[in-house]
């Protein structure tokens, strides 16, 4: 059976048929597709979203010692988060197998950094595949649950955005109905105290041995002979990009298993080329490896050390030029930024703190990032999940070491955000007695990644009803005293709720509860927001000043006229959310019914 999947759906696709049980992920961009359509496989996969992308992968791991072949995926970022349980079970081993998928982001479209995770398979002794395309990224992962449990290691599958949202066609089959494994007590195995990791070490040596010879027999690292007058050796995405460049005038030495590396065959090639290139997104992993086997090649020397390996990236590296375009006007092109969606609960909460003075904002990973830009310019830095509060503190308890500086820290982070790796922040805040403001953007769901489930939203990632957590109570046990719910759309209630915060000289939690405007409601939703977006807004031109303050609130649904000096407003856009409404000193806007 054919299908054309992208390659996530083809990752879950090699889970269903490699026998996989069990499936943890945090949702990410580029890797959020994957445990989606695994938890499509329902009665065969149990899938589940974590908190965070440690979790993930603790989970995993348990599920793996208990017998069971287990998966775990997150993007790049994501396994900084995850490192230390994996840099742990490369030394204990595997009882089913477990393969841990990073989606890494070269360019960096929709992340806070452009790292290479090829690093941490190096780092942490384990086995690494790399897909290049969707068949591939479905193959691989059955072929690296063969070699988890063949050679007693977690694999590390690296994706890349272009795999992971490229479309293939992938022969499918049925699913290998893998039985659990009986756990049996291994004390000196699964236990790595000082005493057993010495023992340990060893056996990840002997296992990273064996792993080279694996690497220099499969077929999963191939020659494809040519011209020998050039030789590529490339991995994943960037091997479909050479070939489009030098199509049959090259050799190539394709590697699909890339930790370790198959220095054999890598000599082999090299002795029958001429001349070698590298081509590979990011860092030199392979180029290095080659130059420590003494072999001359050329890699970053030529070619970037950022962005996609795209063939018009290579084919200007290496020719000086790019194949013919369509050329145009770029002047005329308008830009068009991201900004936060009509109606979305953000606005308001953002346009109230952006009128703040002497306040630093501390911000987060999430739609409300945007909060930065015009017109809010209410947002100071960011660093990575849950980083808002605990970074916040650090400035805060900074700022009060200046006399007379009076300066604040408002910490801005969303509630997946907040269940990741803000509640550990927030302790940190509580124990050490600071005096910042923290804000828990509770849109209802995780919004940024499209819509995945929560620990606050009441539902699994396969739509079982579950406990829904209670940030308010939560924030709570955690030892806050100073807290406040409010409505983030209702401005008054946001500039008093500020002044009340900011008047503070103790922690304090503000937590904005509105759902997202692109939210698909759930039947708790519907009975706690009863009347949302029901009536949208309207100008009345006859009172319009052209004052423009309701254009301030950086809504997409406004818009004003320079010729008539008037603001206007799309019903397509608009879901009546009042923001702009509650800005408008003579009362020109008004709600105009559906």
């Amino acid at each position: 059976m054919k299908k054309l999947l992208t390659g996530n759906e083809a990752i879950a696709r090699g889970a269903y048929e490699a026998g996989v049980k069990y499936a943890s992920a945090y949702p990410g961009t580029p890797s959020t597709e994957i445990l989606e359509n695994v938890a499509l496989y329902k009665g065969d996969i149990l899938a589940e979203w974590a908190p965070n992308e440690k979790v993930a992968l603790e989970a995993a791991i348990g599920g793996s010692i208990a017998g069971a072949r287990t998966l775990a995926a997150m993007k790049h970022v994501g396994v900084n988060v995850a490192a230390d349980p994996l840099f742990t079970f490369a030394y204990t081993g595997v009882n089913g197998g477990m393969v841990l998928i990073t989606a890494d982001e070269p360019g960096h479209h929709s992340s806070q950094n452009e790292q290479d995770n090829r690093n941490y398979a190096k780092f942490a002794k384990i086995a690494m595949l790399e897909p290049a395309d969707s068949q591939e990224s479905k193959d691989m992962v059955k072929i690296a649950f063969e070699i988890s449990e063949k050679y007693d290691t977690p694999v590390l599958l690296r994706m890349t955005t272009r795999v992971c949202h490229s479309k293939g066609i992938v022969e499918c089959y049925d699913r290998k109905e893998i039985g659990i494994k009986e756990y049996v007590k291994d004390i000196k195995k699964y236990m790595t105290i000082p005493a057993h990791a010495g023992k340990l070490r060893i056996k990840v040596e002997e296992r990273l041995n064996k792993l080279e010879k694996f690497s220099n027999e499969t077929e999963l690292n191939f020659f494809e002979w040519n011209d020998t007058k050039i030789g590529v050796i490339a991995s994943g995405a960037a091997f479909g990009y050479a070939k489009e460049v030098f199509g049959n005038t090259a050799s190539y030495l394709k590697l699909g298993f890339t930790n370790p590396l198959p220095s054999d065959k890598i000599k082999d090639f090299a002795d029958k080329v001429d001349k070698i290139y590298v081509i590979e997104e990011n860092d030199p992993y392979i180029e290095e490896y080659l130059k420590i086997l003494g072999i001359e090649c050329h890699g970053k020397d030529v070619f970037p050390y950022t962005g996609e390996m795209t063939a018009d990236v290579i084919r200007k590296s290496v020719f000086g030029k790019t194949m013919p375009s369509i050329e145009y006007d770029e002047t005329k092109v308008v830009g068009r930024p991201p900004t936060l969606c009509a109606g979305c609960p953000h606005r308001g909460f953002f346009y109230e703190l952006g009128k703040r003075k002497n306040v630093m904002v501390a911000g987060d990973i999430g739609c409300y990032t945007l909060g930065f830009a015009e017109p809010y310019n209410s947002m100071d830095f960011n660093i990575c999940m849950g980083a808002s509060i605990s970074a916040g503190h650090g400035a805060q308890q900074v700022f009060n070491m200046k006399e007379g500086s009076g300066k604040r820290v408002v910490s801005v982070l969303g509630d997946s955000t907040f269940f990741h790796t803000g509640i550990n922040s927030l302790l940190d805040v509580v124990y050490n007695g600071s005096n910042t403001v923290n804000v828990i953007l509770d849109n209802r769901i995780t919004g940024m990644t499209g819509h995945q489930e929560n620990p606050g939203s009441g539902y699994t990632l396969q739509g079982k009803p579950t406990t829904m957590v209670d940030i308010e109570a939560l924030v709570k046990a955690c030892g806050v005293k100073n807290i406040r719910t409010i409505d983030p759309n209702n401005l008054k209630m946001v500039k008093e709720t500020f002044d009340w915060a900011l008047d503070l000289d103790e922690p304090s939690v503000i937590i904005t509860r509105w759902p997202c405007v692109l939210k698909k409601f759930s039947k708790e939703d519907k009975e706690e927001f009863t009347g949302a977006f029901t009536e949208k807004c309207g100008v009345d031109h006859d009172k319009c000043i052209g004052c423009r303050k309701c254009i301030k609130t950086g809504c997409p649904a406004l818009s004003f006229n320079k010729e008539t000096k008037k603001a206007s407003i799309d019903k397509m856009h608009c879901v009546g959310c009042e923001v702009c409404l509650q800005t408008c000193p003579v009362n020109a806007i008004a709600k105009e019914g559906k």
